[in-house]
């Protein structure tokens, strides 16, 4: 005699396996500088393997689509937010100066923080080695390690069905 499989279980049993499919999935690895930058060798700027900072020519919108990109892999679910540029002094490094900040995601995964500076009084334009360039692009990489991911999900887990179970007999 066959057992029927109730909905609930099955439902449950289907989402799981899709997140604990999408939480294992490699992350990418840290994106290429933007074409025509120069790599920033500042001791701030290369003190951690996470951070890099590049002086570019591109726009705003050029940076963040050449990111989006850049950062964009076999991960199918992917958004961004854009932050106040104060936010840089915690996220990217204290005494970072910052015109725009945005973070591209990976929820429940990892995060790709893009901070840029662009120069608007004389003094603060940047020339390096002869070459005028029109901001400087800081990327800080936060990733995650799969079994701290899957940690999160087992925890989640519990305290939703601890919830359900307390919410549905009372």
């Amino acid at each position: 005699m066959i057992k029927k499989i109730p909905l609930s279980v099955l439902l449950s049993s289907i989402i799981s396996s899709a997140a604990i499919f999408y939480l294992v999935l490699p992350s990418p690895a840290f994106p290429p500088p933007p074409p025509g930058s120069f790599q920033s060798d500042e001791p701030a700027d290369t003190e951690s393997p996470y951070r890099r900072a590049y002086y570019t020519n591109l726009t705003r919108p050029e940076i963040m689509a050449y990111y989006d990109r850049s950062f964009r892999s076999i991960i199918p679910i992917q958004y961004r937010l854009n932050l106040p540029p104060e936010d840089a002094y915690s996220v990217i490094r204290d005494q970072t100066r910052s015109s725009f900040l945005e973070e591209i995601i990976h929820p429940w995964r990892e995060s790709l923080y893009v901070n840029a500076f662009v120069p608007v009084k004389p003094t603060e334009q940047i020339n390096i080695n002869k070459v005028h360039y029109l901001n400087k692009v800081t990327v800080h990489y936060i990733p995650s390690h799969p079994a701290t991911r899957l940690t999160v999900l087992l925890l989640a887990g519990i305290s939703l069905y601890w919830l359900v179970k307390e919410y549905t007999h009372a």
